[in-house]
Parts: structure tokens; C-alpha cells; sequence
């Protein structure tokens, strides 16, 4: 993944240890996500912004809970 990346820790995850990264991308129209505990190391989820409206959406919504 390309290393022009800025990524931003979610205001809602500082002080807890579960950490979100959102990442953008002047390069490209895209925004990623990582586990900031992992950095470069760990899986990035990569979406279109749609994709993305849709996927914070979704979670805002508790929609993947098991």
C-alpha cells in the first residue's frame, strides 16, 4: 500500500486500547482503516468514499455486532 497515507486515531477509541485509524490519500479517491496497535504491520481495510459512507453507517448502527 502506498506510503502517502495520513492517517488520524478515532476520537472515540483514545484512552480505551481498541484504536481506529482513518487513513486518506491525496493520490487517490480512497479511505482506509487500520488497528492503530498494528500500523503498518496489521491488515488495512481500503474503500471508495461511498463505500466507506456506507461502511460507518453501518457500524454507527451496531450492525456487525455477533
Amino acid at each position: 500500500m502506498s506510503t502517502n497515507w495520513t492517517w488520524r486515531k478515532s476520537s472515540r477509541s483514545i484512552g480505551n486500547g481498541e484504536c481506529v485509524e482513518v487513513g486518506t490519500n491525496s493520490a487517490i479517491a480512497a479511505i482506509a482503516i487500520r488497528d492503530s496497535k498494528a500500523g503498518t504491520s496489521g491488515p488495512i481495510l481500503t474503500f471508495t468514499p461511498t463505500r466507506a459512507t456506507a461502511f460507518f453507517t453501518a457500524a454507527k448502527a451496531n450492525r456487525f455486532s455477533g
